[in-house]
């Protein structure tokens, strides 16, 4: 329009101005940090995406993978690693209990053979495999999720996760009692199964294995994915909220 009335927008530069002003709020709001969830009525429960540490979450029941030997200490598991953590910060770095806590959740389970020339705990278990430990009200559900070999190198495949993630939930929804339930991300560390399975595919992964399972039974009020904050800032949030909304049942 400009082009036939060059004389239109004369004296009128406060439109500019204007325009720069909604153009500077939109950024904003695009780019301020928001919760990134999502509430669904069918199931009734939540996914969130959070930034921070697992095991700040205090009033939450909390899921860690494990390997399918269930060892706990290190030369086998790194002191860095989720597991490692947890051993740390939740049990004081007391093998002994842990082992001990485990080997009787595990006296309910079906070996499926040994890892022939592995130091350290050499028994596996079926992939999917989740112990329940107790701390009075608060659960902590261990999940095998990779595969041990007698170096103690882990492994796994995006089949062998999700089979995992499955039985998982049926664990979760017999022992929460509805409570709210924290994972971390998977797919890095010692699964090496970060090329094929990236930050933004774990959560993928994590919400539609949860969703699926909670239309079949509802697992639990709220399932929160946890991000450290280098994989949590580099994710594209717009993509992550699309995609749990998604997830609502059209």
């Amino acid at each position: 329009m400009a082009l036939f009335t060059p004389d239109l927008f004369a004296g009128q530069g406060w439109l500019v101005w204007a325009a720069f002003g909604a153009a500077l709020v939109y950024g904003l709001a695009r780019a301020w940090p928001r919760p990134i969830e999502t509430t669904y009525q069918s199931p009734s429960t939540a996914i969130k995406l959070i930034r921070g540490d697992l095991f700040d979450q205090h009033d939450s029941h909390l899921i860690i993978g494990v390997s399918d030997t269930f060892d706990t200490a290190p030369p086998h598991i790194a002191p860095n690693s989720v597991q490692g953590q947890f051993l740390q910060r939740v049990y004081g770095n007391d093998v002994a209990q842990l082992d001990a806590d485990i080997a009787n959740e595990l006296s309910h389970a079906q070996p499926v053979g040994e890892v022939a020339g592995k130091l350290g705990k050499a028994t596996q278990y079926p992939l999917g495999t989740t112990v329940t430990l107790r701390s009075n009200a608060r659960r902590f559900f261990l999940v095998a999720y990779t595969l041990m070999d007698k170096g103690s190198t882990a492994s796994s495949t995006t089949d062998g996760v999700w089979n995992s993630l499955s039985q998982l939930w049926k664990t979760v929804r017999s022992n929460s009692n509805g409570g709210r339930v924290c994972v971390p991300m998977i797919g890095g560390g010692q699964s090496k199964l970060s090329p094929v399975l990236p930050a933004a595919d774990s959560v993928r992964f994590i919400a539609l294995s949860f969703m699926l399972a909670s239309r079949t039974a509802k697992v639990c009020d709220e399932l929160v994915i946890i991000a450290p904050p280098a994989q949590y800032d580099v994710l594209d949030h717009l993509e992550i909220q699309a995609f749990l909304n998604s997830l609502r049942p059209s």
